[in-house]
């Protein structure tokens, strides 16, 4: 993929690697007794005080969460219930001030840190050899990322790496027992090249003509020679050009999208001062939501929101953030300004990521993991914590084999419930379940509601329906996938949301100017306004049509989903009528519960 498509440069090619193995210690913090381990939750505060004794067992520990809030979570309990640890325990997140960020790091360094609780912001780029233990707070969701992590302890040739999993409910235990397995036998996953992503080319194109301007025929082998764009027709590369420089035909009518000139020579070039500028104040690629600089009123910078959270606050709400309690008192602009303040309060600053989905690699090894829980086989530590769980789960439905897909029906005073055990990851069961809901709306008119985690879904509906009946329609079929997708999901209000960001990456909308950043609800409502006139007037407009491929692929992962379903139909089918929620089935149920 680095070579592109060039045989004779892949050929002659040399791959360096290292022959060292690195050693890596994996443990699980279990607690003496299982009795009040919960079902469910992502926290894992429940664990605070095994924390502690390996923070003070350490020389240094890496804390890694998964999210920035629960980040700020770990590090306000530690902090509340360790006041001791205060100057020897930090926190570190993509969100938080440079300086403060380069003084942790820094802090690392000298060893003068116990402790930091951090997001993937120390995953990459920083070296840290005196880091001595790594803990991971709930599931990685991928082995490349767990690993990643573990190598930030132990970071010098020969030294092996420790690091600790925290599971946050119970049945991530399964989950740990996995990544053990996959760190002995270095089942990392694949990393899948994003292709023909005609905005990343077209901002490309713009960025040459601000540089001084190119000519077509010199660059079209270049771009064509790439693995991202190995495919691109010569239709779609005039389209390219002429986006560029007239805009899409919808919006010929609009100067500010006509942003290349061509001069005598046939060299394409941005000579508009305005134009150049924005551009060059927009390069890039990652788009994220607008965010908001949070200051003392007195100047001091603290670090960043976004607006959405912000933009709840009224004057005298209480907030955590960076590891202090502030006090909002208003928002002007795009800066919040803040003070220090004593109340007390439960709000924690968030953000609007979504959640890490379990990756294909760990989800084929925690259905291979499941024979060796039932059976019993292995005597590991996880094996014996779960030894109760996993006997009422037999004892009430199956633990199912990795030839075995699980479906259990139950009836609560919610309601008639379906439970799916596919172990996919969230973004496949939503797909999955929405697929199966509206097919068995086909056959009988019923209202769903849904849920799902990384281990399954549910369909729970007021009225009773025939399971049987799903199981010989054949409704878990992969036939018809792409129709019944577009019938399930709302795909075009995905595409809508997908295309705010191939909007702005393209340049069809400006984010705004240094401290003049354009607010989310307007970049929102100009990018939906461009979906609807390229639907209504240019359904064949390349960016619209890469919309709904990236929902496909990235969002809704139907690649995944087809793999999934083409599983299932070689499978035995179990399904178990059980009289109550089952200890597998209890995650998921209450994981809609929360959300309600």
């Amino acid at each position: 993929m680095l070579l592109g498509v060039d045989e004779n440069r892949f050929r002659e090619s040399v791959l360096i690697k290292a022959k060292i193995k690195k050693d890596i210690k994996v443990q699980s913090i279990i607690p003496a007794s299982m009795d009040k381990f919960p079902w469910r939750g992502h926290l894992g505060l429940h664990l605070l005080e095994d924390v502690v004794k390996i923070i003070n067992s350490s020389r240094s520990t890496l804390i890694f969460t998964n999210t920035r809030a629960q980040c700020e979570l770990w590090f306000q309990s530690l902090m509340t219930k360790h006041p001791e640890f205060a100057g020897e325990v930090a926190m570190h997140h993509g969100s938080i001030n440079k300086e403060t960020r380069i003084w942790v790091e820094n802090a690392i360094r000298n060893e003068s840190l116990k402790a930091c609780v951090c997001t993937s912001s120390l995953d990459l780029g920083v070296d840290f050899a005196p880091v001595e233990t790594i803990i991971q707070v709930g599931g990685p969701k991928g082995v490349a990322r767990f690993l990643q992590r573990a190598g930030r302890s132990g970071h010098r040739p020969g030294e092996t790496s420790v690091i600790h999993f925290l599971p946050t409910h119970a049945l991530e235990l399964i989950e740990a027992s996995a990544l053990q397995k996959a760190v002995a036998t270095q089942a990392v996953e694949d990393r899948l090249p994003y292709i023909l992503c005609y905005d990343v080319l077209i901002q490309y194109l713009c960025t040459l003509a601000v540089s001084g301007g190119f000519y077509p025929d010199e660059i079209f082998p270049e771009v064509k020679n790439t693995f991202c764009f190995a495919a691109i027709t010569d239709e779609e590369w005039k389209w390219c050009l002429d986006f560029i420089v007239y805009g899409s035909s919808s919006l010929q009518s609009y100067d500010e999208y006509k942003k290349v000139k061509i001069d005598d020579t046939g060299r394409y070039l941005i000579d508009d001062r305005k134009i150049a500028m924005r551009h060059r104040l927009q390069m890039g690629t990652i788009v994220g939501a607008t965010l908001v600089t949070v200051k003392y009123q007195s100047g001091g910078y603290i670090g960043s929101v976004e607006e959405y959270f912000i933009s709840k606050m009224d004057r005298g709400d209480v907030f955590i953030f960076a590891g202090r309690t502030l006090e909002f008192i208003r928002l002007k602009g795009m800066i919040a300004h803040v003070k220090n303040t004593t109340k007390k309060t439960n709000t924690v600053s968030s953000w609007q990521g979504s959640r890490l989905p379990l990756s294909a690699q760990l989800g084929e090894l925690l259905r291979d993991e499941m024979e060796n829980f039932q059976t019993g086989k292995k005597r590991t530590p996880e094996v014996k914590a779960l030894k109760e769980i996993i006997q009422r789960q037999q004892l009430e439905s199956i633990v199912p084999q990795k030839g075995e897909f699980l479906i259990e029906t139950f009836k609560t005073r919610e309601g008639y419930h379906a439970v799916f055990y596919p172990f996919e990851g969230r973004f496949v069961h939503e797909a999955m379940a929405g697929i199966i809901a509206y097919r068995v709306s086909l056959l009988k008119p019923i209202t769903f509601s849904l849920a799902f985690n990384d281990y399954g879904f549910e369909i729970l509906s007021d009225q009773a329906f025939d399971m049987q009946e799903i199981l010989d329609n054949d409704l878990l079929t992969p036939e018809m996938l792409s129709q019944d997708l577009q019938a399930s999901m709302n795909a075009t209000e995905m595409a809508r949301r997908q295309f705010r960001d191939i909007a702005v990456i393209s340049g069809l909308v400006f984010t705004g100017y240094p401290n003049k950043a354009v607010k989310t609800k307007h970049l929102q409502n100009s990018s939906q306004l461009l979906f609807e006139v390229f639907r209504d007037n240019e359904p064949d407009n390349l960016l619209f049509r890469q919309a709904y491929t990236e929902t496909f692929e990235q969002a809704i992962q139907e690649y995944r989903l087809r793999e999934a379903l083409e599983r299932i139909q070689e499978q035995e089918i179990i399904w178990k009528a059980c009289e109550k929620p089952t200890p597998f089935s209890f995650p998921i149920i209450t994981d809609a519960y929360a959300k309600n």
